[in-house]
């Protein structure tokens, strides 16, 4: 069954507090949790691990792991599904910038 309204399905996988950040801190490229950590300070590590995971599920966000024995080493990075928001998401950044209060 097909949702009436498409846009909700938009919403769930973009929508929320973090999910933007994170969106927008990867759109430059792949980064390890630390530097998304730091492009992001006010979201604890526990929210952060639970929205990567999220959009790992929902397939937005891949999580590439090049640990070896001696290190621990885990970059996230979007998926082409993700990539294909990027327009969507342009404009929501152009609309906030121009309706900043």
């Amino acid at each position: 069954m097909t949702t009436p309204f498409p846009v909700n399905k938009a919403l769930d996988i973009i929508g929320g507090k973090w999910r933007p950040q994170v969106y927008c801190t990867l759109e430059n490229g792949p980064r390890r949790f630390s530097e998304i950590q730091r492009a992001i300070p006010d979201v604890s590590r526990k929210v952060l691990t639970d929205q990567l995971r999220e959009l790992e599920q929902l397939g937005m966000v891949r999580r590439i792991d090049y640990s070896t024995e001696k290190q621990l080493h885990v970059e996230y990075s979007l998926t082409e599904e993700a990539f294909s928001l990027q327009p969507a998401m342009k404009a929501l950044c152009s609309w906030g910038e121009t309706h900043d209060e």
